[in-house]
């Protein structure tokens, strides 16, 4: 399908809003992945499935991808659905843009496989990279929504334990406090067409045990020691419920002394580099992540 300039953003809306919010887990993540596949992958994309440590992942390459450097993508989807194939064409079109092969991680899902089942498959397929031969600086974390809060607590756990981390991170529409606290929650509810109120407090819900806090920064890493982060690149779109995950979150990291830019995008919503085939905006998103991981790697 031919890229549509001028109304891609109004397309977008027509086709998420074309069929009813479906309710259970098996019916929301079929319709997650024919949402985030609505536009093919470019044909000149190689695919590779691999075992990443016991967690299943895929290499997509572009003809211009290099061997210096990697983004390692986590998928969004609210910690409840989401896969290698909803957000495969964002990840591969992120790589294709950076002249970098792109490992997306098709990590366990909440409810089956509540907190930490993600983040421990986060920090397995880091390993399995490093055994590859790859080293931190030359890795780059990214992901959108949860795949971002998840980039966010897999650096965490390697400060934590003070190992190196990446090379930078790049957080698109992160979801990055799960008390759901933003005021953008209720002030965007009406002009977003994803997520609202309610939906997030039953993913969160689905994520985090009983005996865990929300405001757990490894939940919630809006509220961790951010003193130490990586060089970080924020994207989000005015039109998101999410809106002040990231301004709260760049905020704290800025008085926390981190290297970090946010670009919010007039109109777009969330997440909206999936739809880059077709989204103007998002093209200049993955643009400057290019920019971004090519000035931080080797």
């Amino acid at each position: 399908m031919a890229p549509i300039e001028d109304d891609g953003i109004d397309a977008v809306r027509a086709m998420l809003g074309a069929k009813a919010r479906p309710v259970g887990w098996v019916e929301r993540r079929a319709r997650i992945t024919e949402v985030g596949g609505a536009w093919p992958l470019a044909d000149d994309i190689e695919l590779e499935t691999v075992d990443a440590g016991g967690v299943p992942a895929e290499w997509s390459r572009s003809p211009a991808a290099g061997t210096a450097g990697v983004l390692l993508f986590l998928h969004g989807g609210g910690y409840c659905s989401g896969s290698l194939v909803s957000h495969r064409t964002m990840a591969a079109e992120a790589g294709r843009a950076s002249g970098l092969p792109a490992l997306a991680v098709d990590y366990r899902l909440a409810p089956e496989h509540p907190f930490p089942a993600a983040i421990d498959d986060a920090a397995t397929a880091w390993e399995w990279l490093l055994a590859e031969g790859h080293r931190p600086e030359e890795i780059i974390v990214g992901g959108d929504s949860a795949g971002g809060g998840l980039s966010l607590a897999l650096w965490q756990r390697l400060h934590r334990e003070g190992r190196a981390g990446p090379a930078g991170l790049w957080l698109v529409s992160p979801w990055t406090d799960l008390t759901i606290s933003g005021a953008s929650i209720d002030d965007n509810d009406a002009v977003d067409p994803l997520l609202h109120r309610a939906y997030l407090e039953e993913l969160a819900t689905a994520y985090v045990p009983a005996d865990v806090r929300r405001d757990d920064p490894r939940v919630s890493p809006l509220f961790a020691d951010l003193a130490g982060l990586p060089p970080t690149l924020v994207h989000v779109g005015t039109d998101e419920t999410l809106l002040d995950d990231s301004v709260r979150l760049v905020r704290a990291a800025a008085l926390a002394g981190a290297d970090v830019r946010l670009h919010v995008f007039p109109r777009m919503i969330h997440a909206f580099p999936l739809w880059n085939a077709v989204l103007p905006e998002a093209r200049r998103a993955l643009a400057e992540f290019a920019e971004f991981a090519q000035g931080r790697l080797p």
